[in-house]
This record gives C-alpha cells, structure tokens and sequence, in this order.
C-alpha cells in the first residue's frame, strides 16, 4: 500500500472512532439524563427480603442505565399510613419525577399523591386500581410469580418422588405424613388469605402435584408480612402435622430456619422459600425459591420515565421476559433437578403450558369452566361492600386455563382448589 492511502486510511479509521464515541457518548447520556431523579419508598429494607430484592433490582438497572446513586432517594421502613403519602409528597419536593412504592399497603396513599401532582408517575408496586382509576400518572407493576412458584413446587416434587422411591419417606416409616387416602403431606406458610397468595399456593401445590399426584397442602396464615416468629412457629405447626415440605409466601427467613432446625433434628421436612436464597439460612434443608427479577421492570420504567415515555398502567411479565426465576438449587435436590426445570421453564417461556391450565385441577370434584372475576376495587369495611372504583367483570377461563395477571397486573386468582385446606385461625 503506498504511503498517500495509508495515511488516507488512518485518517479515515480516527475519524470512524470520533463519530463512533459521539455516538456512543449521546447514547449513554441520554440514558443516563442528569436531571433525572426517582423516589423510591419501601415497607422494609435490605434485612427483609421482599424489600431486599426491590432494593437490589433498582440498583441492577441504574447501573445498566448509568444513573448516578444521587439521582436515587430512598425511603425505607414506611409504613402502610399517611406516612407513604409523606413520603411520597417529600420526593415530589426533591425534584422525582418517578416515585416508586413497593408494598400494596401503600397503594390508596401513592394514588392520593398522584391525583394532587399530576406532573409525576408514581408506581404502586402489586396494586390493583391505576387502569379504571381515572389516574393517568398512577401505575401498577407486578411480574407473574406464580410461574416462579409453580417451578419451585416442580423442585419440591421431584424431591418428594425421589425420597418416595427409595424408601426414605413411606407410610411405615412416617405414617403422620400421610392422609388417610395414601397422599402424602405437604405445608405452605402464607402471610394473608389475599388472591395475590392464593395464586401463588395454588402454582406451587401444582407444581408439585404434576411430579407426585397424589399430594395434599395446608395452608397456616400469619397476618404478616413478616415476622419471623410467625413464620418460624407456622412451619413447625405444619411439620408437627406431617408436612414434608414447607413452602412460603411470607417475607422473612422464619420458615427456611424452623425448617432446617427440624432438619437437624432427624425430621424428614425441605423448604422452598421466596424472594432470596435460603440456602445461607436453611443449607441442607432449603431446596430453592421463588424469586422476582424486579431489575426487568424497574430497567423498563426507569428508561421509560426518563426518555417522556408512558408507563404501562399494568405491567406483568414472568419467563418469557425473564422477569421471574428460582434461585440457585440446594445440594438436597434430587438428581437431575436442573434438567427437568430447563425442560419446565422453556415449556413456560414459549407458552406451551399454563400454570392453571383447567385440566389439571378441580373445585368441589367439578373441573372449572368459567371463572368470573369483577376487577372493581371494593371497600370491604362497609355492609354491603361498594365499589370505589368500577371495573370490568371478566371471564378469566379463556382456552381451557384460568389468565392471571392478563388482565391486570395484581393477581386475581382466588378458587380454592382440590387438595389444599386454609387453616380458619392464623397462627398467634
């Protein structure tokens, strides 16, 4: 090459990576917006999971949208009062023009905030109103956890199976774990009787039940979200009944510990818990969770947010969009766990199977063919209860599986299936 294109060439190729860091320098500053700020409000903080894996899903994504931590302010430990308004009126003064709350208890207080400035989204995380509202800057956001749910009861049976087959777990052997029928025995810890639990119990019982069928759940509520305590004394009540496995819709590590404690003990009872791996807290008895990839949302309506754009009134995504997972598998899972949870979570992702497909579970002996649900938020302190905002009946059953969170984004499944029994009084 002579000497003049060589030159030519330099020249071309410096000029190619002075465009390409413009470039590349407009692209990372308009997502990084320096004027941008978010408020986020939280019911806990990094020691209780939920909120944990909130705090931790936040900073996933500003990091992946170069915010700067000053462009973030937080509020932790608020509670379900007037104090989220507070809160929420604080980080309007602050100059957010995103604020965010995580806990349900805070949705009518997020709401009245939204409706006195118009001027900045709020989102109320697992809520259940912003699209009949009448709120145009009011969001809700939830991901479909109970495909996650129904995963790590997919784990729970094949350990079950597993200790069936080879003798560890019989009805000689631990007869109080199983019913009169021949079904063995499992447990769920739940914090309130709400459709978001519900749904969640109802996935993981049919998890389990597509490895092992002949399978019975009860169902201890805490009346909490979390208490440790609670969720500790209710696994021990549900293993003292015969449970094998204990799963959890409760915030605290309380029910992977009472668990493992058992475990220790010579009892034959796993965990399966929720929102971050127990297996630091439960080792040998913890299985896995199911968990929320919150960075998905908050990556979506962060950018959203900072680019003008409108934030979907209900958000809901699950494996398709990588918005749920389970966390690392515990050295007790039966062999060959991981492979058969590939095959399930693809099934999951490209729709081939629904987690409440109708077939698969019946209501009072009778398999389900309609399933109408009234998406109007009620006031259920008055007598009758009344709407306070009025939505759509719609019918849920649609080509032969119940749609949760296709609808709105906040469960709505509420049948009480086959199979699982609801302890009438929560544990004190």
């Amino acid at each position: 090459m002579r000497k003049g294109m060589k030159k030519f060439v330099s020249l071309l190729l410096a000029a190619m990576m002075v465009v390409s860091m413009v470039a590349f320098s407009t692209v990372v500053y308009a997502d990084a917006n320096p004027d941008f700020k978010m408020g986020v409000i939280l019911v806990g903080d990094e020691t209780e999971g939920y909120s944990a894996a909130h705090i931790d899903g936040i900073k996933k994504a500003a990091e992946e949208l170069g915010l700067d931590a000053s462009q973030i302010i937080w509020k932790y430990k608020v509670p379900e009062d007037s104090t989220c308004y507070d809160s929420a009126v604080d980080l309007v003064g602050q100059g957010c023009s995103l604020v965010i709350s995580n806990s349900y208890g805070h949705q009518t207080y997020m709401v009245q905030a939204a409706m006195e400035y118009p001027d900045t989204t709020f989102v109320a995380m697992t809520g259940d109103f912003a699209a009949i509202s009448g709120c145009s800057n009011f969001k809700n956001a939830f991901t479909k956890i109970y495909e996650s749910r129904y995963v790590s009861g997919v784990v729970a049976g094949l350990k079950l199976k597993e200790i069936m087959e080879d003798g560890t777990l019989t009805a000689e052997t631990q007869p109080d774990s199983f019913d009169a029928d021949g079904n063995v025995k499992i447990g769920y810890v739940g914090a309130f009787n709400y459709a978001e639990v519900v749904s969640g119990y109802t996935a993981f019982f049919l998890g389990v039940q597509s490895v092992v069928p002949n399978v019975v759940m009860e169902v201890k509520y805490t009346n909490s979200w979390f208490d440790i305590d609670k969720e500790g004394a209710a696994a021990e009540a549900l293993v003292a009944n015969g449970a094998v496995i204990i799963g959890q819709h409760a915030d605290s590590t309380g029910a992977p510990a009472a668990t493992q404690k058992l475990y220790d003990a010579g009892t034959i009872c796993y965990s399966i818990g929720y929102n971050i791996d127990m297996l630091e807290t439960a080792p040998t008895a913890a299985l896995t969770s199911a968990t929320n990839e919150w960075d998905v949302y908050y990556k979506y309506a962060i950018e959203t947010a900072m680019n003008g754009g409108d934030i979907e009134a209900d958000w809901a995504e699950g494996y398709e969009e990588g918005a749920v997972a389970i966390t690392a598998l515990g050295e007790s899972c039966a062999e060959g766990t991981a492979d058969y949870v590939a095959d399930v979570e693809a099934k999951l992702k490209d729709g081939s199977l629904k987690v409440f497909d109708t077939t698969t579970f019946t209501v009072g002996g009778e398999q389900v063919t309609s399933a109408e649900c009234d998406m109007s938020f009620m006031d259920y302190t008055s007598d009758p209860p009344t709407a306070i905002y009025e939505g759509e009946t719609v019918e849920a059953i649609k080509d032969g599986y119940f749609a949760e969170s296709e609808f709105r984004s906040a469960p709505y499944f509420a049948l009480r299936i086959d199979g699982i029994t609801e302890d009438a009084e929560a544990v004190e």
